[in-house]
């Protein structure tokens, strides 16, 4: 049986990708077959091999299952622009179909734990008509919040846990990455969330200069989901 986490944030760049990679080491660490998988990205840069997003390369190279790129981010747009308008400027259509296309795709190549980032935060439109957290929702995907620690994430982390719990959708733990370092009262709005958030708090994410060269392993506790 494949485990499978969404992973989603408060907000755009809060450190979904930094805490996907960071999770997806400590898995590996542990001999666990896992993958990454980035369904939808924007942004990408244009390169010999085709359209690469940073993120998603981050993940494919964290993982310890080895997968062709195209299967880590399916849907991948140069524009770094919402997803649904750059699709929509390509004449391509983001299915709910094609989504978990992918995701059976890379649970048949032998991984028996996927995280799948989202892109921003929880309400992300695919079209006119559905939102990622509705794949999320069709797949009952047990989820991940990143709380991004600058002003304002008190509300955030609380609405989009209210979002989450609205769609009755599991959600398997939280984690708080310090993405202002002169965050005022830091530790008095973690005790706060770590007071509210009815999941099981997985750690923090201490700030760093160079986050794409750091190695965070150790930070997070992998156990609640395991």
């Amino acid at each position: 049986m494949v485990k499978s986490f969404f992973i989603t944030g408060t907000d755009t760049d809060v450190g979904k990708t930094l805490v996907a990679r960071t999770l997806l080491r400590e898995f590996a660490a542990q001999g666990i077959q896992c993958a990454g998988y980035k369904p939808i990205s924007a942004g990408c840069a244009h390169t010999d091999e085709g359209l690469r997003n940073q993120d998603a390369l981050l993940l494919q190279a964290a993982a310890s299952l080895a997968l062709p790129y195209d299967l880590v981010n399916p849907f991948a747009y140069a524009p770094p622009i919402a997803p649904h308008i750059a699709a929509r400027e390509v004449d391509e259509a983001i299915t709910l179909s094609g989504l978990s296309e992918g995701l059976r795709t890379i649970e048949q190549a032998g991984a028996e734990l996927i995280l799948v980032e989202g892109a921003g935060g929880w309400f992300l439109p695919l079209d006119r008509t559905y939102l990622l957290s509705d794949w999320v929702k069709q797949e009952n995907l047990p989820v991940i919040v990143v709380v991004g620690a600058k002003l304002g994430c008190l509300n955030h982390a609380l609405l989009t846990f209210a979002a989450i719990r609205n769609q009755d959708l599991p959600i398997a733990g939280w984690v708080m990455n310090r993405v202002d370092e002169g965050m005022s009262h830091y530790q008095e709005n973690l005790d706060t969330l770590r007071g509210l958030l009815p999941a099981p708090f997985l750690g923090e994410i201490p700030f760093v200069n160079k986050p794409l060269e750091a190695d965070l392993r150790g930070c997070l506790d992998i156990s609640p989901l395991l």
